[in-house]
Formats: structure tokens, sequence, C-alpha cells
């Protein structure tokens, strides 16, 4: 039987766009396929803010952030906390990509156009002791152009490969199958969709309108994960992280469901750390939805008080940035699902970021001039359209008045005035001297001592009930889905793995489908910046590994 391809691709988001890319490139033949229409090719990462993980790059050393690899690698054990026999291959894969972070990774993508924004964030904190979880230092570089910006110049490899006659870009095909010839698999089967021309990341019909069945040496799986499915997230949901949410928001497109990882198990693949996964603590309903039960995620600074539903704050370190999924375990224990920031005027015009590439236009757009203008007085553009017309803000001048409308937008009077206000009175007692006991005091004067926090991610210390400051802002926060951390087993090669450890024939996986490599590179958490260079490299690895197998 002939082959249709040398290798055939399955989804068109960032991985597979970066193994698609690699294949060119060794003068391979690819059918890359995608159940979604063509314009949502990039998948997740067009609507991503275009965080990368990078380690001792010369934007860090220009703002006087001294990284090393010892120092990323003590961070990343700290924070992935490998226990379990399965992470073999996770672990491995975790030592490789804090190499190419370290290493070449930031100078492969500024010889394909990426660049960057100047002022390195600094993500998921911690706030433990130094082997523990967290980022000791600021690692979080922005894409200039967000995701767009990174999805473009492996787009740009992929249109020329099809130009060249190498690639068949197929949208529209849902694979349901994957089948062995002489041991090998190398049959993809699947529906044909209906032709649809619904906006990117808006849901697509599901009107079958045909079938296909196509075969080739080899097969990547870059299907991504189960976020978009919370039915999957529910079932997968660990027991160190409590009950399920009852409602939770979507931080993907409705098609991120999962579906693609048990047909590869079914085939034979095996998955692992199916009950690892990253889901955000601070989401908010977005008041112009693009898909169902559509979440935006705030990127706040250190200064905005946590709240329980009940109105009391969350322990140390749980402060905005610093510990996602511990925060997560926390909020889950307490027997709600939402929790509140409380905050001023002046915190929101410095600290808040809202996640996503359409919610960043100046950087997507590429807009210096509207760079600058964050700097200005009041807060940006798309957080002000939060501020008027989002569901789970309230802005007001009296803490009575602020407490009443919490309660009234959950429908319980959950929250005493009199306890909150002597919560926030204590706190602004705190920054009334150069002495604290407040470690969230602490943290915000220490994040200030980072040149790039004190620029554009860190208020001034103040009191919360100055009104000089004010409003008073409360924001009630939502359980947001995003990232699978389990997946697919793979060798470092981006083999996929059956049981028993030996390489399913013919198999291969990135991305998120992979656990973003491995099956679990990240272990139990995330230190932020690596999902997108997770795809890159797991992407390019099964790429190239690919080329090799295939005559």
């Amino acid at each position: 039987m002939a082959y249709d391809a040398d290798v055939i691709v399955i989804g068109a988001g960032l991985a597979g766009l970066a193994a698609t890319a690699e294949l060119v490139d060794a003068g391979r033949k690819v059918i890359l396929l995608d159940q979604e229409p063509e314009q949502s090719l990039g998948g997740q990462a067009h609507w991503s803010f275009g965080g990368l993980f990078l380690v001792d790059s010369p934007e860090q050393r220009r703002l006087r952030v001294r990284d090393s690899h010892a120092l990323a690698w003590q961070d990343w054990l700290g924070t992935a906390g490998f226990d379990r026999p399965e992470d073999h291959w996770p672990r491995k894969w975790a030592e490789a990509y804090v190499d190419f972070a370290a290493g070449e990774k930031r100078a492969w993508l500024h010889r394909q156009g990426v660049r960057l924004f100047p002022v390195v964030g600094w993500a998921e904190r911690g706030g433990y002791d130094a082997t523990g979880h967290g980022n000791s230092v600021p690692r979080f570089h922005i894409t200039w152009g967000t995701g767009p910006g990174l999805v473009a110049p492996f787009e740009r490899r992929v249109r020329a490969g099809a130009a060249r006659g190498l690639v068949e870009l197929r949208f529209r095909h849902r694979v349901t199958g994957l089948s062995r010839s002489a041991g090998t698999v190398d049959t993809v089967s699947g529906e044909i969709l209906e032709p649809s021309d619904v906006e990117r990341g808006r849901p697509s019909s599901r009107e079958v309108a045909g079938a296909f069945e196509l075969r080739a040496q080899a097969v990547i799986v870059t299907s991504g994960g189960i976020g978009g499915n919370h039915e999957l997230v529910r079932a997968n949901w660990p027991k160190r992280l409590g009950r399920p949410p009852k409602r939770m928001l979507s931080g993907v497109p409705a098609h991120v469901d999962g579906k693609m990882l048990g047909i590869a198990e079914a085939a034979g693949g095996r998955l692992i750390n199916r009950d690892r996964m990253w889901h955000y603590t601070e989401g908010i309903d977005n008041w112009n939805p693009i898909w169902p039960l559509h979440g935006i995620r705030i990127l706040s600074g250190p200064s905005p008080l946590w709240l329980d539903a009940r109105g009391k704050r969350l322990p140390v370190p749980l402060f905005p940035g610093f510990d996602t999924l511990g925060t997560l375990e926390h909020i889950m224990r307490t027997g709600h699902d939402h929790t509140w920031f409380v905050l001023t005027q002046k915190i929101i015009e410095k600290e808040f970021t809202l996640s996503g590439s359409e919610q960043n236009p100046d950087l997507t757009g590429k807009s210096i001039r509207d760079v600058l203008g964050r700097a200005r007085a009041g807060a940006p553009g798309p957080v002000r359209a939060f501020m008027d017309h989002g569901a789970d803000f309230i802005v007001e001048r009296s803490l009575t008045d602020l407490v009443r409308r919490m309660n009234e937008l959950t429908g319980k009077p959950l929250i005493a005035e009199d306890a909150l206000r002597g919560e926030i009175v204590a706190r602004d007692r705190e920054i009334a001297h150069s002495f604290t006991k407040d470690l969230q005091v602490t943290a915000i004067r220490g994040a200030r001592k980072y040149l790039g926090d004190r620029l554009i991610r860190t208020a001034a210390p103040h009191r919360l009930l100055d009104p000089k400051a004010g409003p008073l802002i409360a924001v009630r926060l939502n359980i947001l889905t995003r990232k699978t951390l389990g997946g697919l087993e793979t060798d470092l090669s981006s083999r996929v793995l059956a049981d028993g450890g030996a390489p399913l024939p013919g198999v291969y996986a990135a991305g998120e489908a992979a656990g973003f490599g491995g099956g679990g590179v990240h272990g139990y958490r995330s230190l932020e910046g690596t999902f997108l260079g997770g795809c890159l490299f797991s992407g390019r690895t099964a790429g190239r590994a690919a080329a090799r197998a295939v005559s």
C-alpha cells in the first residue's frame, strides 16, 4: 500500500507547526490535520500572552537579574516534585528543557524573527524555602507580539513548505482512529467536518460531511490537552486538590477536549500523570466572550488583598502571583469555588494585566507608543473595559457599599463588614512604618527593589482605606481551567511509549498531548512561561526525530 505522506501531524497548534516546520527543513512530505477551520491555525498559542521561560538572558542581565542554569534547575526540581516511578522520562525531559532554556532557545527563536519585551516578569514567586516551589528570579519573557508573534515564524515556515509541495494543510479533519499495518501505526482515519467560517476560537460545526483514511510512515500527535472539557477535568481531578469545583470558567476554546488522548491510548500509547493539571484561581468572566464559559486570568502584582469567600485573608504565602496550585488547594478546602481581590484604583492602575493576546493590543500590535502609555495614569484600556462591563468587578467609594455589593453578587451574606474592615485596618497599620510582621507587605517592598516590578508591576505601598488611593475595588475570582500537565509518555526522541516501556511503533507526541514532553515535564507544578516553550521544544524534537526515522 502506498503512503500518502512521510509523516502525518495531528493538530495544527504551536507544537504541530514546530514539528511540521522541522520536517519541511528535512525535506519530508507532511500532511497536517486539524478538526478546526483554517482561521484557527496556531491553536491555543494564538490566544496566549506569549510568555517564555529563559535562563540568564540578555534581558535579565540588563535588569541586573543574576540567573544561572544551576539556579533554574534547583527551582524546577523544587516546583516539579517528581516522586513517581513514571517520572523517569519527565525528569529527563525537564533536564533537557532547562538546558534548552539556558542555552540555544533564545538564539534559535531570535534567528526566526522573535523579539522580546525588555521587562522580564516574575511569575510564580513561591514564597517557601530555597528548595521549594517557585522562580527565585524573574524569568517570564513576553514575546513582542504576544502569542500571534510567536506563532508567526512557524506558520511562515509551514506555509513555505506548502508552497514547495511538501505540506498539505487539511482542516476540518477530525481523527477518530489510529491503526497498524505490519505492526506499525501508519493509518489515521476519521471524519471530515462540514466547512465552517466561524471566527477563530468560536465553536465550529460538528456536522460530518465525509470520511478519510490516510497512511504515513510516522504519526505525530500534537492535539493538546483537556482544558475545554470540564467533564474530563473533573474526572481526572486529583484528590490532593480537594473536591472538583462546581463552577469553572474555560481558559481555552471548547475544541480542547482531550479526545485524541483517548484515541492514542486505545492505539497502545501509555497515558501517565493524568491527575496532574494546571488551573488558575484568578479567573474572571469575559464580558465579551469568544468561546463558551470564556474566562480571562488576571495577572496581578503582589498588592491586592486576597480574601476567601467569607472575607478572610488567604494564608502566607498565598499572595497574588506566588503559588497557583497552593492557592487552588486552599480554596477547595474552604467549601466555596470563588475568592476575592480587594484593592484600590492606585493598585489596579499599576498592577493589573489581563492574560491573553486579545487583552493586550499594545503588545500584540507591537505598538511602542501604546506600550509607553501604560506608564500614564489610569488603568489600561482592557482593564477599564472589565471595570465598566465585567460581572465580577465592583467599584465603590465606601467599604460599606463595597461589602453590600459583594454579598449581592454572590447572593449570600457571606462577608461581614466589621470583620473585613478589621482585616483591612490591621493591614493598613503595617504600612505606616518601615517595619512589619505582615509578610505580604514585606513581599510588596521586596518586589519594588526589582526595577521591572517598580516600573510597571508594583504600586507604592499605601493604605487601602486611604481616600486618595480610591475608589475601592473588589473582584470576584473564579477557577479557570487551562493546562494538562500529564500526557502520553515519550522518550527523549518524542516516541510514544507503550505499557512496558517499549516505543509504540510509528507514533510520536509533542506539546500538551505529551505533557509538554515525557508525559509530564512539569511534574506537579509549573514555573510559568514553560508551556509555549514546551510546545516548541517537544515539537521540534518530534519533527526532527520523525524526519530521521522515515526513509
